[in-house]
């Protein structure tokens, strides 16, 4: 595969990655509206959100072996034909068992995707661009939920449900037909030997006991523990004339800060250090917001740090591992840990702070962050 990189190629796998970001989002930002569809579906709905993480839970380390065996372009362009093919068939409002279904058929597209994309990127991008290129795809969450918060409701409200389905089945489409071209210019994969049930239960062991392919997906694991759990439970605590505009800064910053200060810092210590350096200022800035509670300077200061962790959570990925197999492996392993983290995070926290009150938010998420930082260092000594 080339290494003098393309850049409109990295860009249109970044926005393949919005598309994926979007299979979770789209149903988030119209949750409050799905039971016009479903008035009888009462608690079921949380089901149409949830089915897809929980694929991931179940079969992150799954992509990643089946897709490094089929080959990366090949993954990627069936899952955005099948993502297109699922938002179409949701936009005709199913019955709540098919609709149930597509997620199911929905997160096993998101998960290929996921699993493809960066690794041809950490293929694709030039050397010194690939800490850039990494960090860019890194943003594809907080950005894609960005985009759908400012234009998907508008859209739903004006045009009904089934718009926003449409939108992104066109979306999909439009990226598989992108991409199908542009990958083309790819030299031809060669296929690797099938899987079998004793292959993968012998894959999960060798990625997990790996101190190089786990070590991101470890990381990971705390980093969405706490950054969803954060945003999700923090709001009710701020002040209520700055919520919006802290609530609206906090993802911005991450973003910023990744695109900018990590790259930098990229560029001068390896990947693994800069994820310390952001554990450890984040777990600090809980300290902060438990010393002084919620104070808006501090929700910045933490967005910054975990947006350290962000990015080079994914510029580990190729430092540690030099073949795409076992990027795809990591890569895997971290939609895996990624996707236990969200949902775990928010529910464990949520009940801690019933029982013990604000306090138990930042001293929680300040004790999970400090264990993503020791993760780091043990798994480090076990490399050298």
């Amino acid at each position: 595969m080339t290494q003098r990189g393309s850049w409109p190629l990295i860009l249109a796998l970044w926005g393949a990655g919005l598309g994926a970001a979007a299979q979770y989002g789209k149903v988030s930002v119209i949750f409050d509206l799905l039971p016009q569809a479903y008035p009888e579906a009462g608690a079921a709905l949380g089901w149409v959100v949830s089915l897809v993480g929980f694929v991931g839970i179940l079969f992150g380390v799954v992509a990643g072996l089946v897709v490094a065996r089929i080959r990366y372009r090949r993954a990627l362009l069936g899952a955005l034909w099948v993502g297109a093919g699922v938002s179409l068939f949701q936009a005709s409002l199913p019955a709540l068992p098919w609709m149930l279904l597509s997620r199911v058929i929905e997160g096993a597209s998101h998960l290929a995707i996921v699993v493809a994309a960066p690794t041809l990127i950490a293929q694709l991008a030039p050397p010194q661009h690939r800490g850039f290129a990494l960090t860019l795809w890194g943003t594809f969450f907080g950005v894609a939920f960005a985009v759908l918060a400012f234009a998907g409701t508008p859209l739903v409200l004006n045009w009904g449900l089934p718009a926003l389905f449409l939108a992104h089945a066109a979306y999909m489409a439009a990226f598989a037909v992108l991409l199908g071209g542009l990958l083309r210019a790819l030299p031809v994969e060669g296929t690797q030997p099938a899987l079998s049930l004793s292959q993968i239960l012998r894959d999960h062991l060798a990625i997990y006991r790996s101190p190089f392919i786990a070590a991101p997906a470890a990381g990971w694991l705390f980093y969405t523990f706490s950054f969803v759990s954060v945003l999700t439970l923090l709001p009710p605590f701020l002040d209520p004339a700055l919520r919006a505009l802290v609530m609206t800064a906090m993802p911005l910053t991450s973003i910023i800060v990744s695109m900018t200060l990590g790259v930098a810092l990229l560029r001068i210590m390896p990947a693994v250090r800069v994820i310390e350096l952001g554990f450890a200022g984040s777990a600090l800035c809980m300290i902060w917001l438990w010393a002084m509670p919620a104070a808006p300077l501090a929700c910045i200061a933490l967005a910054a740090g975990l947006g350290l962790v962000q990015g080079a959570s994914f510029a580990a990925v190729p430092q540690l591992n030099g073949s795409a197999a076992k990027q795809a492996q990591a890569n895997g392993a971290m939609a895996q840990m990624g996707n236990i983290g969200n949902t775990l995070g928010t529910p464990v926290i949520a009940m801690a702070i019933a029982t013990s009150g604000y306090s138990a938010l930042p001293l929680l998420v300040a004790a999970v962050l400090t264990a993503g930082f020791l993760i780091h260092l043990v798994l480090g000594h076990l490399r050298r």
